[in-house]
């Protein structure tokens, strides 16, 4: 079954910057739109950016419009998500999974935003 291994999260104060790395394998990564997305304490898991098949088209969510930047590095299998101007609001686990997503999850990466 397809695999996603999530990492970078770390404990970071409001303003800050973080970089997320998801390897993805046993799947074709480059023939399928990516996404991240987070879940807060208490909320529902939610897509906080996707990216199309041919790594043209970006969607971001109004939440991190502007502050965030989605990637992929095709060759590795590998999807990112440039975190910048963090606020406590942006403390989640963070996921990786195709858009729309599949069944499995991974593990996450928590991200903590706080001073």
């Amino acid at each position: 079954q397809v695999q996603f291994v999530e990492s970078g999260g770390d404990l970071v104060q409001p303003g800050g910057s973080l970089k997320l790395s998801c390897a993805a394998s046993k799947f074709m990564f480059s023939a399928y739109y990516m996404g991240w997305y987070r879940q807060a304490p208490g909320k529902e898991r939610e897509l906080v950016a996707r990216i199309s098949s041919d790594r043209r088209f970006i969607h971001y969510g109004e939440s991190v419009k502007g502050r965030f930047t989605i990637s992929t590095n095709n060759a590795k299998n590998i999807l990112y998500l440039q975190m910048g101007s963090v606020t406590p609001e942006d403390t989640a686990v963070y996921y990786c999974n195709r858009f729309p997503p599949g069944d499995y999850w991974g593990q996450g990466t928590q991200v903590t935003v706080s001073s």
